[in-house]
């Protein structure tokens, strides 16, 4: 978690008043579910398989004890887990030496979606989060067939600057 964000803070958003939080392990079922809710995602092996979980467990522990990391989820009015994201503040040494927020992760229940809380969320992101932590820039990448997702980011003012590459290792355990 990063230690220096105000959390948790509640969000206005068209659906109505979401609060955005730390995730804690009794958010795995619905991370999880999260995570196999999107197509590509689900597509990468994240079906919330209970097989899976603990894998999921490690990770979501590896995140919260990481000092630059927060893994955060965004709950309804009723406490039920309807979004989530991951952000990452990396330290660098150009832009004369800024820091840059790494956003990741980013998912919105489909059942909720289009209610304005993926919007609220993401300006919470780069109106104040990215202020405290004092990174003045804002950076995230987005798969190259979630065309939906782009015209969001770009709505949100972010643009398509750079050309992301990746490279799979050999013998990996990862998803695709």
């Amino acid at each position: 978690m990063l230690h220096d964000l105000t959390l948790p803070v509640t969000l206005v958003a068209r659906s109505g008043p979401v609060t955005v939080r730390d995730a804690s392990p009794d958010d795995l079922d619905a991370l999880m579910a999260l995570l196999s809710d999107d197509p590509i995602s689900a597509a990468r092996g994240d079906v919330a398989a209970p097989e899976d979980e603990p894998l999921y467990a490690a990770a979501l522990r590896a995140i919260v004890e990481d000092p630059a990391n927060a893994l955060l989820v965004v709950t309804d009015e009723r406490d039920v887990v309807v979004g989530t994201l991951q952000l990452t503040r990396i330290p660098g040494m150009a832009r004369r030496g800024s820091a840059r927020l790494l956003v990741e992760a980013v998912r919105v229940s489909s059942a909720v979606r289009s209610g304005g809380i993926g919007s609220a969320v993401m300006r919470w992101v780069t109106d104040v989060a990215a202020r405290e932590l004092g990174t003045p820039l804002v950076q995230l990448t987005s798969d190259a067939d979630r065309t939906d997702a782009h015209r969001f980011y770009e709505r949100l003012g972010f643009t398509g600057s750079h050309v992301g590459f990746k490279y799979r290792v050999p013998g990996g355990r990862a998803g695709r």
